[in-house]
């Protein structure tokens, strides 16, 4: 070997634990680093042993397609592998290859320490939907471009019964290792059935290039008939944990039932609206509210003490069905990740009942998973373009019924809904564990206190220095305050002597179907809805 191949090694090296390279007859012809600590062998003692012999039988497919795909000059993995050994410890390594151009086919082989896989084969697709997601959680952290490969091989089936039972067993290990070696770290590929697979990979060739490459590998007569044929679709988005699985099930689920012959999402995003129209359909009634907007529209009036408790908005409650509390309906909106579209279809009739009535100004409610999807605030966007007679007199009320998992996220996308002339208000401040974290790292206009608080306060003590106190700091930070659950004259004259800017709750009006301008005192033998402290049913 010459001095300039062992610098070109060691360069290789500088990042690994382990560097080997493997003759064309598949012996290792050079060792040098952590060998013993990394695989239990000393550097001497692998020189001249084949590369077979170092890998752990599961993984040597996966390892001879990795190797076999090699051209010069191009790099390959890096691939987690399990190293051969008898020791009780399974010892495993990331493993990344390189072929030096004009190096009498010689490739240079890099180990670095790595946890070992939990699956040396092909996955099932529930398997294969776990490791997406987390893959797709590790991307967005990291920074990976990852896609979903989607892989027919036709033609095998009438192969299998062709082959002898040697034959055909050897051909699907060299198509597992095939995929594997093809997929990120060698382990996120799986058997779909029906010559139907599936991969993730790094972004990179194209469908029709990893389709060929495929074939490649597998080495199989021609005269066979078996063709290979791929789609790709990518993983970038902000697409949540759960819209991604829902997505990813989706596009699987139509792969494996029509192949590639269906129309497969051109992205990520498609695949989530995809996903939940599908979802809207099997969840029955609730899919059925949303997709079609089949529920009502009550408003409560919100008033402004500081001006002799004129009407400043009413906040938007959604009825499904008889007037029980939609709490029930929108926990499983939520569960089922179907909060966006429903959030989306409740602003869509808030906003038409704008134009409808100018001199009004509505509050509508947005989950906390809501508010960190693009597509929403696009939504609410375009749907404030193409109805500018509502500009200006739209409100936002942010709930805390699920928890915000990205609040930067969060507070972009609720500054750029404030650009468009919306008010944000926090719902129930305090009724989470999550509110002051909220106060601090999003971009408000108002807060709205738990009516918890607010029926205490009448009686002072400690719920009385809270209010105060919470006051004085928003308005600091140039919040309003908002008190709901006002149902008493005590009450209104409580939550006044703390310096709260609006008031809300039975004393001014029960939710209606129609909203009125105007607000006084509501009927004394009207009882107020019963609400379980520290619930969080705010869509009314």
């Amino acid at each position: 070997m010459s001095v300039a191949s062992h610098r070109l090694l060691g360069f290789a090296f500088a990042n690994a634990d382990l560097l080997l390279e493997i003759a064309a007859d598949g012996a290792i012809a050079f060792a040098i680093g952590a060998s013993e600590a990394l695989s239990g062998s000393r550097e001497t003692a692998l020189v001249g042993r084949a590369w077979r012999d170092f890998i752990d039988g599961r993984d040597r497919a996966m390892v001879q397609a990795l190797l076999d795909g090699l051209s010069d000059g191009k790099r390959g993995g890096p691939l987690v592998v399990t190293l051969a050994g008898n020791g009780a410890i399974e010892r495993a390594a990331a493993m990344s290859v390189f072929r030096l151009p004009g190096n009498d086919g010689a490739i240079s082989c890099t180990f670095s320490r790595a946890a070992p896989n939990t699956n040396h084969g092909l996955h099932d697709k529930a398997g294969l939907e776990a490791v997406t997601a987390a893959l797709f959680e590790t991307g967005k952290a990291t920074g990976l471009d990852l896609e979903l490969a989607f892989i027919e091989m036709g033609g095998l089936t009438s192969l299998r019964k062709v082959l002898g039972p040697a034959a055909a067993k050897d051909m699907e290990l060299r198509l597992a290792g095939a995929l594997r070696a093809q997929s990120h770290g060698g382990g996120a590929a799986a058997d779909l059935g029906g010559d139907r697979y599936a991969l993730v990979r790094h972004h990179g060739e194209s469908g029709e290039a990893l389709a060929q490459r495929l074939m490649r590998l597998l080495a199989v007569d021609p005269a066979h008939g078996v063709k290979a044929m791929a789609k790709t679709l990518s993983l970038k988005g902000d697409a949540s944990p759960g819209q991604l699985l829902r997505a990813i099930r989706y596009s699987l689920d139509n792969f494996i039932k029509d192949g590639l012959d269906a129309a497969a999402p051109a992205s990520l995003n498609e695949a989530v609206s995809r996903s939940v129209r599908r979802t809207l359909v099997e969840v029955g009634a609730l899919g059925q509210a949303v997709a079609d907007r089949n529920f009502r529209l009550v408003y409560q009036p919100v008033v402004d003490l500081k001006k002799s408790c004129a009407v400043h908005h009413h906040e938007v409650l959604v009825r499904f069905g008889d007037n029980a509390s939609p709490f029930p309906m929108i926990r499983m909106a939520e569960e089922l990740d179907l909060i966006e579209p429903l959030d989306i279809a409740v602003i869509d009739r808030t906003i038409a009942k704008l134009v409808q009535d100018p001199t009004l100004r509505l509050a509508a409610n947005i989950s906390g998973r809501t508010i960190t999807s693009p597509a929403f605030v696009e939504a609410v966007r375009t749907m404030l373009a193409d109805n500018p007679k509502a500009q200006g007199r739209l409100l936002l009320e942010l709930t805390e019924s699920a928890a915000i998992e990205d609040l930067a996220l969060a507070d972009r996308h609720l500054q750029a809904l404030r650009a468009e002339g919306i008010l944000i208000c926090l719902d129930d401040f305090g009724a989470g564990a999550a509110s002051l974290a909220y106060l601090q790292q999003l971009s408000l206009d108002i807060v709205k206190i738990d009516g918890r608080y607010i029926r205490e306060l009448q009686h002072g003590g400690r719920e009385s220095t809270f209010i105060r106190h919470l006051v004085t700091m928003c308005g600091e930070l140039g919040v309003r305050t908002l008190a709901e659950m006002v149902e008493t004259p005590q009450a209104e004259e409580a939550v006044r002597r703390a310096g709260v800017d609006y008031a809300q709750g039975w004393l001014y009006g029960a939710p209606t179907e129609v909203a009125s301008t105007t607000a006084g005192l509501a009927n004394a033998n009207v009882k107020p809805a019963a609400r379980r402290v520290g619930s969080v049913d705010s869509w009314g």
